[in-house]
């Protein structure tokens, strides 16, 4: 039997129809906004949209840059990000103040061996800084760390000069002799150590909470917005499926993710390599153990710390603000 041309585009329609019907629920793309920075906490964010990853799950990614976690935390309160990556610092300041707009739904990385503190020539352990000027940008991860290992030593607040300094400045100050040690992460703290004469002190291996929960002083925690996650459980899901494929790759394949993450953070490749290489990148199968047992532990006594260091005014309960559901 032979069709006429109406009859053909009919049926055409209606297999079009059929086979749009039997395409996931997911098929219509979806946008997300991402709260970002150069920063390697962001690493897996990009590379999963970079290496397309997100498309293959429907996703268009509307990637926001911030220059500071607390920036980055204001956006979260104000509905402007959907998901993204903070210190846990700044999340814990809001936490501290009762602030539910997030919730923490995964930990990207370990990057303890990529930040620390340096000293100048003559300076050979953490109690030499008794009367020395240290450098480093405060209410940050380092500046937790100097503050730790500085009681650690025995050191009392104001036996040493610990002095507020962006984290790009550092470099020069340490150089041209304006402080004695510094606090820095990289590549900030890679540049550093390049300087001749200067020795590493400590890193957050030396940290005390490190020691007992794997916990750095300021870790990158992955947040979504709760009214998002909300609305959008399924896409979340999605989501995390791309930025862990991603996190593969940083683990697997090193030296492609750092090529391929070369023009977003300006790094050179060595630098690159030594950011990406330095970092433990956890997998979407150890979500579930790190959310639910003792790096969360770790996270409080974190909370704590700060509080003893007046740093915020009072430990949140952590576990209030953790959604392991979505991994």
């Amino acid at each position: 039997m032979t069709l006429n041309r109406r009859s053909f585009i009919q049926q055409s329609a209606a297999a079009s129809l059929a086979g749009a019907l039997s395409l996931p629920s997911w098929a219509a793309d979806a946008t997300v906004k991402y709260g970002g920075s150069p920063w390697l906490g962001h690493y897996p964010a990009h590379l999963a949209m970079a290496e397309g990853y997100l498309k293959e799950v429907g996703i268009t990614q509307d990637w926001q840059s911030f220059a500071t976690s607390s920036a980055r935390m204001s956006a979260f309160m104000s509905g402007g990000v959907d998901i993204g990556c903070a210190g846990i610092v700044s999340a814990l300041a809001l936490m501290s103040r009762g602030a539910k707009q997030f919730a923490i739904i995964a930990i990207p990385e370990n990057f303890g061996r990529v930040e620390g503190l340096v000293a100048r020539k003559g300076i050979d352990s953490v109690a030499d800084l008794k009367g020395k000027k240290i450098g480093v940008t405060f209410a940050s991860s380092t500046h937790l760390l100097v503050l730790d290992v500085l009681e650690q030593a025995g050191i009392k607040p104001g036996e040493a000069d610990v002095l507020n300094i962006p984290g790009p400045e550092l470099h020069g100050a340490i150089k041209t002799g304006q402080i004695d040690a510094a606090a820095a992460w990289t590549p900030h703290f890679d540049n550093i150590l390049r300087e001749p004469g200067v020795k590493l002190l400590a890193d957050d291996s030396q940290f005390s909470l490190y020691k007992s929960f794997k916990v750095t002083p300021g870790p990158d925690v992955l947040l979504v917005r709760r009214e998002f996650a909300a609305k959008n459980g399924d896409l979340v899901k999605r989501y995390l499926s791309a930025y862990f494929k991603a996190s593969d790759l940083l683990r697997e394949q090193p030296e492609k993710a750092s090529q391929a993450l070369l023009k977003f953070t300006g790094l050179t490749m060595k630098e690159q390599m030594s950011a990406v290489t330095g970092s433990d990148w956890y997998p979407q199968a150890q979500q579930k153990e790190l959310l639910t047992g003792e790096f969360v532990q770790g996270l409080q006594k974190l909370a704590e710390m700060l509080v003893k260091h007046k740093q915020i005014d009072k430990a949140p309960v952590v576990k209030d603000w953790i959604d392991a559901s979505f991994v």
